[in-house]
């Protein structure tokens, strides 16, 4: 099935304009530590070549989807070849829908996921899905990419056999709309047909905010808003930007209801078969590419929203307040939250 796979989107992506396919060319599973295995190959433990097949449903415009081929030069580079990474983008590969299997089954060995994709496995993972539960990026970061994450990302890795390496930043997700209409509190969601990915947490997510959640992958989104499928959609707004979401969109609703993150996330068996040198280079490409993609969308989300006005986007501002506590609400009076580790978003709270 790996191979098949493999080689069926590699004769498709022969005849796809150029771009499709980046050119990206139970022991302990604690992430290694990194930054003291650079340059050449140092120790003993080096191990044997490695080839990292590396799949994502991002296109190479978006930050993240050009973090991947950031995470390849790095590794490559500071591992002086002895780690290869064969990247597929723009779900050539697998879709959103079938990404997350293929790694837990070897079929692929890395992908972008994140919380959202993981509550089947790990239902308190959905606490991490709820809106509202950062309140800015560095809030995010702080948590996700210190002791918390690295403590979240080991009982997944438990519980799935997949471990997240860290969070790389996508933005914080808006509302947009095909029609030109204000969303300013829960209430003005009512009726309006809103795209969400294809997965519980993000459709709970929709349910919350006050709209009607219709889950469409993300390939087939800009079609669907286009043909009126659905009424609106969530992204961040470097993505609305990136996917030209701008073209059939016309109006913008500052909600600010998810500090969105991605998570490079490895095969456990493949993470275990590394050594400890190479584990160490991996993770030195991966707060490389981290680093890449946080900037890259710190910036865009400054100067974006000037670019989609000069499109004739409009833009409004959402009762912030009203939709987080009417959200928060939601979330904690349903049984989605008894799985919650309550102690701990008491702790994550605090640190916003």
């Amino acid at each position: 099935m790996k191979n098949w796979k493999r080689a069926l989107a590699m004769l498709s992506a022969s005849v796809m304009v150029a771009g499709m396919l980046a050119g990206c060319g139970s022991s302990s599973t604690t992430p290694a530590t990194s930054g003291s295995t650079s340059g050449s190959a140092a120790g003993s433990d080096v191990g044997e070549p490695v080839n990292l097949v590396f799949s994502i449903t991002a296109v190479p415009t978006d930050a993240h989807g050009a973090a991947q081929k950031v995470f390849k030069e790095k590794l490559e580079e500071i591992s002086g070849g002895n780690m290869t990474v064969e990247c597929y983008d723009s779900g050539t590969l697998y879709g959103q829908d079938t990404e997350t299997d293929a790694l837990k089954n070897g079929d692929v060995d890395m992908i972008y996921s994140s919380a959202s994709w993981l509550t089947d496995g790990s239902p308190w993972v959905s606490m991490f899905t709820a809106g509202y539960i950062f309140q800015s990026y560095d809030h995010m970061t702080k948590v996700l990419n210190g002791d918390i994450g690295k403590q979240v990302f080991q009982k997944i890795a438990d519980e799935q056999g997949i471990l997240p390496l860290g969070a790389f930043y996508l933005g914080t997700r808006q509302i947009s709309l095909s029609e030109d209409r204000a969303i300013t509190t829960p209430d003005d969601l009512k009726g309006v047909n809103l795209r969400m990915p294809n997965s519980d947490a993000w459709v709970f997510l929709g349910k919350a905010m006050g709209a009607n959640p219709t889950a469409i992958a993300f390939n087939d989104l800009y079609l669907a808003l286009q043909t009126g499928t659905v009424d609106g959609q969530d992204n961040p707004l470097p993505t609305v930007k990136s996917a030209k979401f701008y073209e059939v969109q016309k109006s913008i609703s500052l909600t600010n209801h998810l500090v969105d993150s991605v998570w490079p996330t490895i095969n456990l068996d493949k993470w275990n078969s590394l050594t400890a040198t190479q584990q160490g280079w991996v993770m030195e490409a991966v707060e490389a590419a981290r680093q890449s993609c946080d900037a890259q969308n710190l910036k865009t989300e400054s100067e974006v929203q000037e670019f989609l006005k000069a499109q004739g986007i409009k833009i409004y501002q959402a009762d912030v307040k009203a939709f987080a506590d009417h959200v928060l609400n939601v979330y904690l009076n349903d049984p989605i939250s008894d799985s919650w580790d309550k102690d701990l978003l008491t702790q994550i709270q605090g640190m916003a």
